[in-house]
């Protein structure tokens, strides 16, 4: 038991990584009514990003943070318009043709990444790396790594940035309205097409910073895309599809969980012991853990 408040406190920070690498993904649902396949590749090429500037520039990551999020910001926004015209199309369902062509995206990033980055892992270097803090008292002591807790205060300020220009801006009344019902909110002067490119940026320009930090706090390969897109669909669906609020608590959970599987139990197991979680959860309650989701 002398493990345990170690184990719990690094299932949070581990948490704070997965709440950026998710919430981008449910606020894109929740407005757009898309699952992107691609959240993965864009937090890929983020860290991609993170690592070569990192290297010519010397920078720390942390510091590259806000220039990864507007270069990425500017193609998502610069895509969205080619993904709204794919999912307007008069024939299929809206939903399956978002699957189908992010799916093709994913695979069209994935191979350039390969491509062009090869398959060997990187990891971004960072001053906080090398540094910890070390709580002792008797035979209790807590080891909390100042890199991994950068990460849960980055996952804290994007919530909160959200949340406020959610709740506390008209773009974000207007977002609102957009997701509850598109056409009300089109007849009240909301701009869909303008709304869409903003949100879905910021969605790509979150997850590209996502994956800075997690070239920092662990490494990256062209091929793990597929492994965080996982997560994030967990996640969402764990929180309840589109409700934003929901993200955080998953997410944390989800470290949690993962977390003590790996010290207690078996690492090897890990993915299997979260989806056995998940598909428990989504008998008792099909729209989330809060029951607030699709």
């Amino acid at each position: 038991m002398q493990l345990l408040p170690q184990v719990i406190l690094d299932g949070i920070l581990i948490g704070g990584v997965y709440i950026t690498i998710a919430i981008g993904f449910s606020l894109v649902f929740g407005v757009m009514h898309i699952i992107d396949f691609a959240v993965g590749e864009w937090i890929m090429l983020g860290a991609f990003m993170g690592y070569y500037l990192n290297r010519w520039i010397g920078l720390d990551p942390f510091l590259l943070l806000p220039f990864v999020f507007f270069v990425f910001f500017a193609i998502g926004y610069g895509l969205q318009p080619v993904i709204g015209r794919v999912l307007s199309g008069k024939r299929g369902n809206p939903l399956l043709m978002g699957l189908v062509f992010t799916f093709g995206i994913m695979l069209m990033i994935r191979g350039l990444g390969l491509t062009i980055f090869g398959f060997y892992s990187r990891s971004i270097p960072s001053a906080l790396a090398s540094s910890s803090w070390l709580y002792e008292k008797g035979d209790f002591f807590l080891t909390v790594p100042f890199v991994r807790l950068a990460g849960l205060m980055f996952a804290a300020a994007i919530t909160l940035t959200l949340s406020f220009m959610l709740k506390k801006t008209d773009f974000g009344t207007g977002v609102r309205a957009l997701a509850q019902h598109p056409e009300s909110a089109g007849l009240m002067g909301v701009n869909s097409r303008k709304t869409n490119c903003v949100i879905y940026g910021i969605y790509v320009g979150i997850s590209a910073m996502t994956g800075v930090l997690i070239a920092t706090i662990f490494s990256i390969t062209p091929m793990e895309g597929g492994r965080y897109t996982v997560l994030a669909f967990f996640i969402v669906v764990l929180a309840g599809m589109g409700y934003l609020p929901g993200v955080p608590w998953a997410a944390l959970l989800l470290g949690l969980l993962q977390s003590i599987f790996i010290v207690y139990l078996s690492a090897s197991y890990t993915l299997l012991a979260v989806f056995v979680f998940l598909y428990i959860i989504l008998l008792i309650s099909p729209k989330g853990l809060f029951g607030k989701g699709w």
